[in-house]
């Protein structure tokens, strides 16, 4: 029986050391200023990956982060996972794991504003979290919002709403700030705003487009919890936001950046029409080639900022 015992415990103690293993393995210069590059999966980062002196690579509570040197600048890319919740916990978990100066943002998004089209890429200035919504409650008189106000009109019953935001520049302890829009960093931007000479791709192997792509900075994008393929819904956030584009993440980190006072920006490639097109969703075609148009303007970005 102690012999059982004995290895009972063994096997206790071994899994424990291989369970503490998969969920933190320290960097051997965790003090090393690094640039946070961030996609949501794995196309989008394949390019990044090509380009980048790889150092080693770190698994933390189960998720790979890559240290690198990319185009002259220290850097730590990893992916954040599709969603929200995803991305705002993986960026704060590497904000917490290693010493960042600035997140980027490189990836696919839907397209919303109707003069832009399949792999073009858009680098906007503000994002909102569009679908924090009240649904409202319906009345004869049409929607009753009750005590919440009025942001910006609603799709239906869904009224946007503004977003708590908790931090440390606020002179109230646990106090909140209201905000729609979070802006990103105008050095950054201004940095962006000269990418002059970059190629994009118009065809791959899988895809072929009929026009050029092209690069657009500044405006508005906005970011939720859902895939959106639909035109009526496509049009309204055009109308009310004249979002470039939309996505599952971009404003998710913006707000986890805001709250940590670290620069943000986000380049994101045009891979559908979020249902504005005239036959079904284009991503599946399309994601790879605007994975790669994201990246591209990514590394030129880098290349440009001293």
């Amino acid at each position: 029986m102690k012999k059982i015992l004995a290895v009972l415990n063994l096997f206790l103690l071994l899994g424990t050391s291989l369970w503490a293993e998969s969920i933190q393995v320290i960097p051997s210069n965790p003090q090393v200023e690094r640039i946070a590059i961030v996609s949501a999966f794995g196309p989008e980062v394949v390019k990044l990956k090509s380009i980048a002196t790889i150092e080693e690579e770190i698994v933390i509570n189960g998720k790979s982060f890559t240290l690198c040197e990319i185009e002259g600048k220290k850097a730590v890319l990893f992916l954040s996972g599709v969603s929200m919740v995803n991305a705002a916990m993986t960026t704060q978990l590497a904000l917490d794991s290693f010493n960042i100066s600035h997140i980027l943002f490189s990836g696919i998004a839907g397209g919303v504003n109707p003069d832009l089209n399949i792999g073009d890429v858009t680098v906007p200035a503000k994002w909102a979290q569009y679908q924090e919504s009240l649904f409202a409650r319906k009345t004869e008189d049409g929607y009753n919002l009750g005590w919440h106000q009025e942001i910006y009109p609603g799709f239906g019953m869904m009224f946007p709403q503004n977003v708590e935001v908790t931090h440390g520049r606020l002179d109230d302890v646990d106090g909140t700030e209201d905000k729609f829009w979070f802006d990103v960093d105008q050095e950054l931007l201004a940095v962006a705003e000269k990418i002059s000479d970059v190629t994009l791709l118009s065809e791959t192997d899988e895809a072929k487009l009929s026009h050029v792509p092209k690069l657009v900075v500044g405006g508005t994008g906005v970011s939720g919890m859902t895939f959106v393929d639909n035109a009526e819904y496509r049009e309204w956030a055009f109308d009310n936001f004249q979002a470039a584009c939309l996505d599952m993440e971009s404003a998710a980190v913006a707000h986890v950046a805001y709250v940590a006072d670290v620069p943000f920006i986000a380049f994101r490639s045009l891979s559908d029409l979020a249902g504005g097109g005239e036959g079904e969703n284009e991503m599946g075609t399309f994601f790879g080639l605007a994975a790669d148009n994201a990246a591209e303007v990514l590394l030129q970005f880098l290349k440009a900022w001293n």
